[in-house]
């Protein structure tokens, strides 16, 4: 995918306020969209640590995501993911820089939204179809608090999907290889081999 004017006007813009190298890129995106694969594979190829917000948030609460939904609730999970963020892109300010994948949700509370809207961190949308995501979710063992039905699944994609196209660029995983994904990220971001700046 080339990209749109628009989204090739959003990376731009991003790279004008970008004095510094980039020190982290943001996977957002659906469940099952690739999130965690895509960002261990970019932050290999890049020479990056690779950090998953929902592992984050497991290390600091010593319960799983689904636990704390259950016994907490989801506006407590929220509350704690928020804090596993801030913390996180706190690190991002010394040592080697970051690939972060959010949990699906995250992106969307403005909360989040507001906090990373201040920091010229690129943001990347892996997108694919509804069903494609259903099919990847029901094949992984990792327990999703807010999978229930199929139906439900799809109802909660399409109310998704308009907040995550607020990244700055959106990347097509459907029916594509890992390293496909990878490519397309490092080349859309002027990302170059380690040790090297944007």
């Amino acid at each position: 995918m080339k990209g749109t004017p628009e989204s090739r006007r959003n990376v731009e813009a991003l790279a004008a306020r970008c004095e510094a190298r980039v020190r982290a890129v943001i996977l957002v995106g659906f469940m099952g969209a690739g999130k965690t694969s895509v960002g261990r594979a970019l932050g290999g190829r890049l020479g990056w640590r690779f950090h998953d917000l929902d592992d984050r948030v497991r290390a600091r609460e010593g319960r799983t995501v689904a636990d704390i939904f259950r016994e907490s609730g989801e506006t407590e999970f929220r509350r704690v993911e928020h804090a596993a963020l801030r913390e996180l892109l706190g690190e991002t300010e010394v040592g080697t820089p970051i690939v972060l994948a959010l949990g699906g949700g995250a992106f969307l509370e403005a909360e989040n939204f507001s906090l990373l809207a201040g920091e010229t961190i690129p943001t990347v949308y892996l997108d694919a179809d509804a069903e494609e995501l259903w099919r990847r979710c029901g094949a992984d063992p990792i327990e999703r608090p807010l999978r229930r039905d199929e139906q439900t699944f799809y109802e909660l994609y399409r109310a998704r999907r308009p907040g995550y196209l607020r990244a700055q660029i959106r990347v097509e995983t459907g029916d594509r290889e890992i390293e496909q994904i990878v490519n397309e990220i490092v080349d859309r971001l002027g990302l170059e081999s380690p040790g090297k700046e944007m």
